[in-house]
């Protein structure tokens, strides 16, 4: 995974959130202030490492994130397990349970996940 700053991040954040932006339209979306020419900085990078795509619309360019959110956190949750858990996913999900200020909805949460995600829907009978 290359590792992408703040900056990248909140960019990419944005750009997953709608279809297609200008520059300017991204910029006011960012959480924090960033100047016009940091961004821009930012989203050159993100074309050149593949994951955002840059078109031009007449004298307009238009971004557009390319590497689906999913894959990118696949990516950033291997990584991360790898290097604090022995690349085991239950022990950095252990690892954040521990350490994180896990508050009981937060705990109801994590079970309905994992009940829907391994709880099999019985076949019908043909």
């Amino acid at each position: 995974m290359i590792a992408l700053n703040e900056n990248e991040l909140e960019a990419l954040r944005i750009l997953w959130e709608q279809e297609e932006l200008k520059p300017a339209e991204i910029q006011e979306r960012f959480s924090w202030k960033i100047e016009n020419a940091t961004l821009r900085s930012v989203l050159v990078k993100l074309v050149e490492r593949g994951h955002a795509i840059r078109r031009m619309q007449g004298k307009a360019f238009f971004y557009s994130a390319r590497v689906p959110k999913k894959t990118l956190f696949q990516s950033a949750m291997r990584t991360l397990a790898h290097v604090f858990a022995g690349g085991s996913h239950k022990e950095l999900v252990a690892q954040l349970m521990e350490t994180s200020d896990i508050k009981p909805e937060d705990v109801k949460l994590l079970r309905e996940t994992a009940a829907t995600k391994f709880i099999k829907t019985p076949r019908k009978a043909k």
